[in-house]
């Protein structure tokens, strides 16, 4: 295992101090727990947005905390989720008075976590809270279980997006849930992996991919997908994911969409913007007009190499909110 650390233990710790000593303008510790990080500059009577997860995939979850997107993060440890005490710190650190929003992925950990964090901001703190579950992985669906089975993944990047610009114009806690829950019902995500991550506290892959092989929905974490065999070629790896996610999407002919091409950790940029020509030209195909595109790295695994694509259909309350501009230290963007 070939990796810039020093102990694997302290791992995410010296990480995470690294983090804040890069932004001190940007990120404050809470309870001096480094795992517990909040916006440097809270607004009074904002609705504040709480996410959380586990290390390893940088930007998401902590990267997207500031100005348009979210207030704060508990973060754990590599693929581990943050404890309930932590994002109830986080939660206390965030409130400005219009209650606050939990928004984060489907995994089992974090539901529990959450949701015991709900009851202990109520309890302890008088603290509105509601929440958003986003499953966006449409590796769930194709594995006909049900909703239930689907995983939080990149796509979680736009019910972000939409969630933090309603906030941030002051909508009160009902209309910036009621966003995020319509741009997390829409938002549909599959990826493909060439090749494994290694979380540092194991020190070797988490699965085997042989040489020529691939895997058509694999997880974030390395959870299984929906196909194993040899690599494709991009365009013939863009047309199957392509046509799972439009089999599996909310998506009309006619519809306007947002695009996400996002990158797992390895995979160079170049090849992600290939990814993207077929893609265009499948949704031309389909008689889907792109609204706009995002391509780069939002939600990585470590250094797995593979990518995903994420589409989500949009309307005009959505393309506004998708427009406003952001400020984090990890995503910009300028007001369109």
């Amino acid at each position: 295992m070939k990796k810039f650390i020093n102990q694997a233990e302290d791992f995410i710790p010296q990480m995470l101090e690294g983090i804040y000593l890069a932004h001190p303008d940007r990120f404050r510790c809470v309870n001096d727990d480094l795992h517990c990080l909040a916006s440097a500059h809270p607004v009074s009577g904002k609705v504040g947005i709480v996410t959380g997860g586990g290390s390893g995939h940088l930007p998401l979850f902590l990267g997207y905390v500031g100005e348009g997107m979210l207030d704060g993060c508990a973060i754990g440890d590599v693929f581990q989720s943050p404890s309930p005490e932590q994002i109830l710190a986080v939660t206390q650190a965030v409130d400005g008075g219009a209650g606050v929003l939990y928004l984060y992925g489907n995994y089992n950990g974090d539901i529990f976590n959450f949701d015991m964090a709900a009851e202990m901001a109520a309890m302890e703190s008088d603290v509105r809270t509601a929440t958003v579950v986003v499953a966006d992985d449409s590796a769930g669906a194709v594995a006909g279980e049900g909703v239930t089975t689907r995983r939080g993944v990149a796509g979680i990047f736009f019910v972000y997006k939409c969630a933090g610009a309603a906030a941030a114009r002051m909508d009160d806690l009902a209309a910036v849930r009621r966003i995020a829950q319509k741009a997390a019902d829409s938002v549909r995500t599959l990826g493909v992996a060439l090749s494994p991550c290694i979380v540092p506290r194991i020190g070797k892959p988490g699965f085997h991919l042989g040489d020529n092989e691939m895997e058509i929905g694999m997880g974030i974490h390395g959870e299984s997908g929906i196909r194993r065999g040899p690599q494709l070629n991009a365009e013939q790896i863009a047309e199957e994911l392509m046509s799972w996610l439009l089999a599996d999407s909310p998506c009309q002919q006619g519809d306007e969409v947002a695009v996400l091409i996002n990158g797992l950790g390895a995979t160079p940029l170049e090849e992600l913007y290939l990814m993207y020509l077929h893609v265009n030209q499948i949704l031309a195909d389909s008689n889907l007009r792109v609204f706009r595109v995002w391509v780069g790295e939002f939600a990585t695994a470590m250094e797995m190499t593979g990518m995903s694509i994420s589409l989500m259909p949009v309307d005009e309350e959505l393309k506004v909110l998708l427009n406003a501009g952001v400020d984090t230290p990890m995503f910009r963007q300028f007001p369109a």
